[in-house]
């Protein structure tokens, strides 16, 4: 294996690489935002985004993918789709709105998804998806990268095509360690990680089940980086704590109750600047579902934090939790 090329625009990122994983109902801006303000040097992708949608002028998938200048350096969409005219047109958008570099969807195992031909069935012609992804990369001045699974039904030309994928000019490549057919059932298989990385110059960044920084300083090995998803529903300082460890430091302690309350606060703030109170709410039900537990009276809290509606009620649930705790 000769050694990692880094293009030109991702020389500067702080290595290894610790990308946010995209996902679909979490990465929107104001939580791309509070990763950030934890661990600057977290590069984001945007949740999943319809080239189709965009490229038609959908003012909902444009809101989509608004961000804010913190978020840059870097900052990345991705896009689900399966041809390359989508691809190319919403380039073409990306392009005017000044984000960092494109990450194509060729991972996402939703039956949904999958049966439209869209993410991880594109896997099902690798060399089709090459030539669609080499006509990207020529005709749009962002870079490209690439999140793709081991394979579809199994990872027999998982080498193959990931050589195809680089030929076709990408930027880096990450892969989650299962196939389309597991979903997310099993462990995530990191040895075939590290097998596309020894035929690969380009950065390969791995993906899956990594659930502390311990881990993905375990995981890591050869590869360039690591991208961390659902692990950062409970735990948002996951990124912190593993740029610490990966800089041989002893990584920092999960915050105590208090700041964890604060942090809410926080993304109640940016949510409601982003689109309403009324959304907020709504939006930060998912991430009180991972944050009430292990405390006295935690699934009694939750279930009020998961039914509030306003910014007021927040603060009355949060004002017992601490006085109770």
């Amino acid at each position: 294996m000769s050694a990692t090329v880094f293009p030109d625009w991702i020389k500067d990122a702080t290595q290894p690489l610790l990308v946010l994983a995209p996902m679909a109902g979490y990465t929107e801006s104001p939580f791309r935002r509070l990763i950030k303000e934890i661990e600057p040097s977290t590069i984001l992708v945007s949740e999943l985004i319809s080239a189709e949608a965009l490229r038609r002028g959908s003012e909902k998938t444009r809101h989509m993918i608004e961000f804010v200048p913190e978020e840059l350096n870097y900052y990345g969409v991705q896009l689900f789709g399966s041809e390359a005219e989508a691809f190319i047109d919403s380039a073409k958008i990306l392009e005017q709105m000044g984000i960092d570099f494109i990450d194509l969807n060729l991972g996402c195992p939703s039956p949904k998804v999958v049966g439209s031909g869209h993410g991880s069935a594109l896997l099902q012609n690798p060399e089709a998806t090459a030539a669609m992804i080499k006509a990207l990369v020529k005709s749009t001045s962002l870079p490209v990268t690439v999140k793709m699974r081991l394979g579809f039904y199994d990872d027999v030309n998982l080498i193959e095509t990931a050589k195809r994928f680089e030929d076709a000019g990408i930027s880096w490549l990450a892969i989650h360690g299962r196939t389309t057919k597991q979903k997310f059932s099993g462990n995530a298989d990191w040895s075939k990680i590290y097998e596309v990385k020894e035929n690969l110059s380009i950065p390969v960044i791995g993906n899956g089940d990594i659930t502390s920084a311990m881990i993905a300083k375990n995981r890591l090995q050869n590869l360039d980086g690591v991208m961390i998803g659902r692990a950062s529903w409970r735990n948002p300082w996951i990124f912190k704590q593993t740029r610490e460890i990966f800089n041989g430091l002893e990584p920092s302690k999960k915050p105590s109750l208090a700041e964890q309350i604060e942090f809410f606060r926080r993304h109640a703030d940016l949510a409601t600047e982003y689109k309403s109170e009324k959304w907020a709410m709504i939006e930060l039900r998912k991430h009180f579902a991972h944050f009430c537990r292990g405390f006295r009276g935690a699934s009694i809290f939750r279930d009020r934090l998961i039914r509030l509606e306003t910014r007021a009620e927040m603060e009355v649930v949060f004002k017992e939790i601490l006085e109770t705790v």
